[in-house]
């Protein structure tokens, strides 16, 4: 494990594959923590070097008090990379790491060389919403929207009680500490990444999950569509997370993009 106090806080992050390879950053959704990465990166790392890191609030990071804003966690990003040395990289970011990711191409675009953006959107929910759930978030606790975020993450076949790996997503987004998740939920309902994503000049690749019921594909074509000559995929059988349900299919995606730009 390896933490570093970057932009006024300390994030808990992960370094794989060999340094002379072309970097890959990956940015993690809301609830979550950078494991649900592990089975893409598994077919990914011998060929390129990959960041793994837990968002504020999130996973082994730092929570700080709520709320967030959405340039918190850009600010963090930018940190890190710059404390870790790293320069251009694939920057590969899940619904709210994907709104992160569209923000560092913003504020930063000598850190960023193409953008992977899965299940993410330029503006995602509506103030009403985001304010219910914070509400419900610090009065009752994540678990009293447990079952409702687990519609929208998975699809039916996955979410079930008989399957140790859903079981486990569970807990993994119950355990996220309320100031961490709710601070986040602030930041994504404040944040309408439209004109500045509109302004982007870089490759992109879009991907969603055909069952997301937080982001869907409509979304997700939507942002597409704001990006001059972004590329979208929408991959069966996969909710808000495909990296979890179909993470041989999100792997082939991500590869096939990065070996069209990104220089080996």
């Amino acid at each position: 494990m390896a933490f570093a106090r970057v932009n006024g806080v300390v994030l808990h992050h992960e370094l794989r594959g060999a340094a002379d390879r072309p970097t890959l950053v990956f940015s993690n959704s809301l609830g979550t923590d950078f494991r649900i990465w592990n089975r893409v990166v598994d077919m990914l790392e011998d060929d390129y070097r990959i960041v793994l890191y837990d968002k504020r609030g999130h996973g082994l990071s730092e929570a700080t008090p709520q709320p967030y804003r959405l340039g918190d966690h850009v600010d963090d990003l930018a940190a890190l990379l710059d404390h870790l040395g790293i320069g251009a990289a694939a920057i590969v970011g899940l619904s709210v790491g994907g709104m992160i990711a569209q923000g560092l191409a913003t504020l930063r675009p000598d850190l960023v060389r193409t953008l992977v953006l899965c299940d993410t959107g330029h503006k995602i929910g509506d103030q009403a919403m985001w304010d219910q759930r914070i509400e419900t978030v610090n009065e009752k606790g994540i678990a009293a929207l447990a079952d409702g975020i687990m519609k929208r993450w998975f699809t039916p076949a996955y979410r079930s009680p008989d399957n140790p790996d859903f079981v486990g997503y569970v807990a993994m987004l119950t355990r996220t500490p309320v100031d961490g998740y709710a601070g986040t939920c602030a930041a994504v309902r404040d944040a309408d990444l439209t004109e500045s994503t509109r302004a982007l000049k870089l490759p992109t690749l879009c991907l969603g999950g055909d069952q997301d019921g937080a982001t869907p594909p409509a979304l997700v074509r939507e942002l597409a569509s704001l990006i001059e000559g972004a590329r979208c995929e929408i991959i069966e059988n996969a909710g808000h997370i495909p990296c979890i349900e179909q993470p041989q299919a999100t792997a082939e995606l991500i590869e096939g993009f990065l070996r069209q730009h990104v220089p080996h």
